[in-house]
């Protein structure tokens, strides 16, 4: 599998890891850990040895996992886990077939940076999948491989139900109040306010490019800049578009 940045890397497809019983403790728990609360594999319905086995499967030095999820536009969010042995880690990317380099959106490691989704746009590309285009398409399974990235401070009342409900068909036997621990305090960085930009020219151009939210987290690689650089202003239309933050072009 080849992904532009990682030539050299063991990447693997990694949806079919999603199979494995303990998938989304191990993937999850660190994120349900809260001052009052340190998680355990019986939270989310499984037992330690499910949960161990899907842990050395996401962080095999040998096969780095690959989640891959297309939405409109031929967009896709992927959620690659980088295996190095002294600094393993996850990083959140958007990717398009016509642009010079990935969006990125957070990294979960030693070299952290986030968030880098707010829920509107968390819950949007879950809703919105392109089922021509290989990669995760049940909209409860996007949600949770992008929940690590989100951070925001405007949340709707009912997050923790459709969390609730994602968790649910994904087999997950939730307890404790699940749902609400993996909104609470992100262990990583704070919640953020996401707005629109001002219609000022941005890096020069006589033309701003609107629609993409800012994010004002200041360790957020969306932090008064362009999710993705080096695109045109008609690439940002349809990127925006795709994440629900502004009309059609």
């Amino acid at each position: 599998m080849l992904i532009k940045g990682f030539e050299n890397a063991p990447l693997t497809e990694g949806e079919d890891l999603l199979a494995l019983p303990g998938f989304w403790a191990a993937y999850l728990m660190w994120l349900s850990r809260t001052e009052e609360y340190d998680p355990v594999p019986e939270w989310f319905g499984v037992d330690g040895a499910d949960a161990d086995a899907a842990c050395d499967a996401l962080s095999d030095e040998d096969r780095w996992p690959v989640f891959r999820i297309p939405f409109a536009g031929d967009h896709t969010a992927v959620v690659l886990g980088y295996n190095l042995p002294d600094d393993p880690g996850t990083e959140y990317f958007i990717t398009h077939p016509e642009w010079g380099r990935h969006g990125h959106l957070a990294t979960v490691g030693g070299h952290q940076a986030g968030p880098g989704l707010s829920w509107r746009e968390l819950t949007h590309i879950a809703r919105t999948p392109d089922l021509n285009a290989p990669g995760v398409h049940a909209e409860y399974a996007r949600l949770l491989l992008l929940l690590p990235a989100l951070g925001d401070q405007a949340m709707p009342e009912d997050a923790a139900d459709i969390l609730g409900d994602a968790l649910a068909q994904a087999g997950v036997q939730a307890t404790l109040g699940l749902a609400g621990a993996l909104l609470a305090e992100h262990p990583l960085w704070e919640p953020a306010e996401w707005t629109l930009p001002a219609a000022s020219p941005l890096s020069g151009s006589q033309e701003p490019f609107l629609g993409i939210l800012h994010c004002d987290g200041s360790a957020s690689p969306r932090c008064g800049t362009r999710l993705a650089q080096g695109i045109t202003r008609e690439q940002s239309d349809r990127l925006a578009h795709t994440l629900g933050t502004w009309p059609a072009a």
